[in-house]
């Protein structure tokens, strides 16, 4: 069987394999080393965003980590030390791309075209692929080719470049952009700040974590008890939304919309001088409409003389840097791009081509028409012996790590069952898929009506181009675990090797 990447997903998945005894899979990794975005990302900045002990595996606990928010080479240095821990390496192909999946419904298996021209087949197949497929290298302004300076982006960082003295342009003002702006501010001779949409960002205090505190970490069962109360916490807030009535949603939500961004003004005042930039970095949004960030550093750099905020829109890059539509052009030695990425809940990446199921369903094409959707976020009945760890409403208001593993779970338990069975094929019923399709699109009105409507005037990733909210599982966190890891059996269908098929159906 294959795992088509080896982030935090495909290592999961990889673990989760081991111990169930399965010793016969590959990991196909298109970089270099383990880790996904924790490998590709090293810019400045870069660190977690949620406290470092929800960020982490159940089967690997870390209580070693050096600060509340951890740094990212120290994430990524995790992600190696599982892989090596669980013998994960003699299974990975590195430099290795997975271009399109076509299934072959004679052998019962999954003919994987690679990069270069080669075919891997695989009765199974796990697509770890992530949350942030791949960045997006276009950001959609005429002129990038004419830019004679040097272009960063998060994802490929040229620690090499010398920032010191340079004239700096970062567009977007996303989680990256809010991490680069304060960590480069004081080197450069001038930064400008691109912005289209303003952000969400609060103060976000990283403190080491002293000694005595890794020492309480280490308790049996402690970071698990914290970590848990916290899923309680935010698996309320979800189930609340998920079952209450539109006409108690509306009237709540516009509320607290209201009383957040007059908080946040508040903040502004506080740690913004200038009255025009406070004003420009006001949301009219709600605080969960579009990613929120943290980072304290964020906001105090627009009280640097050398830090501008820019909310006129770009017209176009040129030869020296970029023209906005009020006909200024800025000169820069280097832009970064931080125009984000390709993501699960959006239709358009999945490219028609990419995946080909059985009877000729195109994954692309498929979810195009018909929305996206996938029987407890990772199976559709026409892609059989296959299953995606983030797949349409998957996020369920925990951290990475904890969710990939209960997807892995499902993933797992299913080939399990085929191997006991004997069994060469399984596929979920599509009986028992659009039942499951049906009940959480039902649960998530509420988050579609914030989304798409109270805050309809605002680009999110949150929000697809279809106007649906498939990134977030509307029912928390312990029901989507629960589905994972005790879904019935009798909702997938099991079948034997083609010929044996056959033959008894002859009989």
């Amino acid at each position: 069987m294959a795992v088509i990447g080896a982030g935090p997903g495909g290592i999961a998945a990889g673990v989760k394999l081991t111990k169930a005894g399965v010793a016969d899979f590959v990991i196909l990794e298109r970089a270099d080393e383990v880790g996904g975005s924790w490998h590709e990302n090293h810019y400045p900045g870069l660190e977690v965003d949620i406290p470092s002990i929800a960020y982490q595996y159940s089967f690997a606990r870390n209580s070693r980590w050096s600060r509340l928010f951890a740094p990212g080479a120290e994430v990524k240095r995790y992600h190696i030390e599982v892989a090596r821990r669980f013998g994960l390496y003699p299974h990975i192909r590195f430099n290795t791309t997975v271009v399109s999946e076509e299934w072959d419904e004679a052998n019962h298996r999954w003919n994987l075209h690679l990069a270069g021209g080669g075919v891997l087949t695989a009765r199974f197949v796990v697509s770890a692929v992530g949350a942030f497929i791949s960045p997006r290298q276009d950001p959609g302004i005429p002129g990038l080719a004419e830019y004679r300076g040097k272009i960063q982006r998060p994802s490929e960082w040229d620690d090499d470049y010398d920032l010191t003295g340079k004239r700096v342009g970062i567009i977007g003002t996303g989680a990256s952009s809010v991490q680069i702006t304060p960590s480069i501010a004081a080197r450069v001779d001038s930064l400008s700040v691109f912005q289209r949409t303003p952000v969400w960002c609060i103060p976000k205090p990283n403190p080491k974590i002293p000694d005595a505190v890794q020492a309480l970490l280490r308790t049996p069962g402690l970071q698990a008890a914290v970590h848990g109360a916290v899923l309680v916490a935010v698996d309320g807030v979800l189930r609340t939304l998920s079952n209450a009535p539109l006409g108690l949603v509306r009237p709540t939500m516009r509320t607290l919309d209201a009383a957040a961004i007059l908080g946040y003004r508040g903040l502004l005042r506080l740690m913004v001088e200038d009255p025009e930039t406070r004003a420009a970095l006001t949301p009219n949004y709600g605080p969960i409409a579009k990613r929120p960030t943290a980072n304290t550093g964020y906001l105090l750099s627009f009280n640097r003389d050398n830090v501008e905020l820019v909310t006129s829109p770009i017209e176009c890059f040129t030869a020296q840097g970029i023209r906005t539509a009020d006909g200024r052009e800025r000169v820069f030695d280097m832009i970064v791009l931080a125009t984000g990425y390709h993501v699960f809940s959006d239709p358009e990446t999945y490219t028609p081509g990419m995946v080909v199921g059985r009877d000729g369903l195109d994954l692309g094409k498929y979810f195009a028409e018909h929305g996206l959707q996938m029987y407890e976020s990772v199976a559709l009945p026409s892609l059989p012996n296959r299953w995606t760890l983030v797949g349409p409403y998957s996020w369920s208001g925990s951290g990475w790590h904890a969710f990939v593993e209960m997807t892995a779970d499902h993933a797992v338990r299913a080939i399990g069952e085929a191997r006991r069975r004997g069994a060469t094929f399984v596929a979920v019923r599509q009986d028992a898929h659009d039942a499951f399709h049906r009940r959480i699109y039902e649960h998530g009105a509420a988050i579609r009506w914030y989304l798409a409507e109270l805050n309809a005037h605002v680009p999110t990733y949150y929000r697809n181009s279809q106007g649906d909210s498939t990134y977030i599982r509307p029912t928390g966190f312990f029901q989507a675990r629960r589905g994972h890891r005790r879904f019935p059996f009798s909702d997938y269908e099991f079948a034997g090797p083609p010929l044996i098929s056959a033959a008894r159906q002859g009989s």
